[in-house]
């Protein structure tokens, strides 16, 4: 099963990419950040992203993702929108120190080929739009998005870009790289 990465700023517009590529036919995989995030957020935690645990439990649920897209998947070509690597990324950013968890995990991805070395790296489209989960003005996006670039590169990955505009000319970027999407049959449970 090839796995692709999405990654880029936040706000560049990944999820929007990933719910079109979706709604053709791939499966994708959600981020986790976001999702750790709201959880802790509806726990009654404010900014989540400082307790000290915050980067191990967004590593737990990416394994977690990870698991259920192999056995959901078959062979058909999975999105992820981020991954381990951007999760490294964000741990960076945030000055908090790489749990060993997330180090043994980015080590055996790529010792494993976990992930397509062809990263799709969604641009900025020049604004940022915050959210509950989404706190970052666009001056720090934009540091972000090229500690992303950085970090990808180092480790081997290589970047294809997907430029900023209409959000149909983006997910076809990436549909002319991998191909259409192999639909399997449904089972009938009657």
């Amino acid at each position: 099963m090839p796995s692709y990465i999405l990654t880029g700023a936040p706000g560049a517009g990944k999820t929007a990419v990933l719910r079109l590529l979706e709604a053709v036919g791939y499966p994708v995989v959600e981020e986790a950040a976001t999702d750790v995030i709201a959880l802790g957020q509806a726990q009654g935690c404010a900014e989540p992203w400082n307790d000290h645990e915050f980067i191990t439990r967004v590593t737990t649920l990416q394994l977690c993702r990870q698991d259920v897209a192999a056995y959901l998947a078959g062979n058909r070509s999975v999105f992820f929108d981020r991954s381990p690597v951007c999760t490294l990324v964000l741990s960076r950013y945030l000055g908090c120190p790489v749990p060993d968890l997330l180090t043994r995990e980015i080590s055996r991805i790529l010792a494993d080929g976990v992930y397509d070395t062809r990263v799709f790296f969604i641009r900025n489209q020049g604004f940022v739009t915050p959210t509950a989960a989404r706190r970052i003005n666009f001056e720090d996006s934009l540091t972000f998005e090229r500690l992303h670039e950085q970090t990808y590169r180092d480790l081997g990955f290589q970047l294809t870009d997907v430029p900023p505009g209409p959000l149909a000319d983006r997910a076809a970027v990436i549909q002319q790289i991998v191909g259409p999407p192999v639909i399997q049959p449904t089972l009938d449970p009657y």
